[in-house]
């Protein structure tokens, strides 16, 4: 389920980007591209349209983001002791010897 839910949020995604960059901000955008439209439906209507699909997959996109979550396989504590488990087994690192500090005058000591 959680597979198809992200398939579904990415198809709305690239819709949403699509219908986007066919809009223009001065109000042409897709009826000044398709003058055939206009003469069938009108400009107002075209673009009222645009809008209308803009809200719908905005609003799809949300939903769709906000139930993903929902859908993830497997339990959150199983992962969370997994991730306590690599932290306790983890090796630690060597740490390399500090550098000695400064004299009073800002300038490191001289090595002998």
């Amino acid at each position: 389920m959680f597979t198809l839910i992200t398939w579904l949020t990415i198809i709305a995604c690239v819709l949403l980007v699509a219908i986007v960059l066919i809009q223009n901000p001065k109000g042409g955008g897709l009826a000044t591209n398709f003058s055939a439209a206009n003469q069938i439906l009108g400009v107002n209507k075209t673009t009222e349209g645009v809008e209308k699909i803009t809200w719908i997959l905005a609003i799809t996109l949300l939903v769709l983001s906000l139930a993903g979550p929902f859908f993830i396989s497997g339990s959150s504590n199983s992962r969370e002791s997994m991730m306590k488990d690599n932290i306790e087994n983890a090796t630690p690192r060597p740490t390399a010897p500090a550098p000695p500090a400064p004299n009073g005058n800002g300038q490191q000591p001289q090595q002998p």
